[in-house]
C-alpha cells in the first residue's frame, strides 16, 4: 500500500519557519520525484516546490529565496522548510511522488498525502 504521511505543519506568526516533513512507503522513493502542492481555501491547488531523483530542484516564485525541498533517500522522505513566512502561505499543504514529472504539473504526480495545515498569522 502507497502511503505518504506529512508532518510539520502548525501556526505561526508571520516571519517564522516551519519544516514539513513527508514520509513515503509502498513505492521506490529512490526512483520518484517527490513534489509539494498546496491549496489555500477557495484556491485552486498550486504547486510549491519540487525535487527530482538527481536533486534537482524547481520552486513557485512566490517561495523562492524562502523556502528550500530536500530529500532524504535512506529516510524516504522529502522536507520543505520554510522560513520568512507570510499569511499568504496559510494553506493545506500536500506532499506528492511521481514517476516522471512536470513539477507544475500536478496531474502528473501519481500518489498523494492527506496533507498538513500550516496557517500564518500577520
Amino acid at each position: 500500500e502507497v502511503q505518504l504521511v506529512e508532518s510539520g505543519g502548525g501556526s505561526v506568526q508571520a516571519g517564522g519557519s516551519l519544516r514539513l516533513s513527508c514520509t513515503a512507503s509502498g513505492f521506490t522513493f529512490d526512483d520518484s520525484d517527490m513534489g509539494w502542492y498546496r491549496q489555500a481555501p477557495g484556491k485552486e491547488r498550486e504547486g510549491v516546490a519540487s525535487i527530482y531523483t538527481r536533486g534537482n530542484t524547481y520552486y513557485a516564485d512566490s517561495v523562492k529565496g524562502r523556502f528550500t525541498i530536500s530529500r532524504d533517500n535512506a529516510k524516504n522522505t522529502v522536507y520543505l522548510q520554510m522560513n520568512s513566512l507570510k499569511p499568504e502561505d496559510t494553506a493545506m499543504y500536500y506532499c506528492a511522488a511521481g514517476a516522471t514529472v512536470r513539477w507544475y504539473n500536478q496531474a502528473d504526480f501519481d500518489y498523494w498525502g492527506q496533507g498538513t495545515q500550516v496557517t500564518v498569522s500577520s
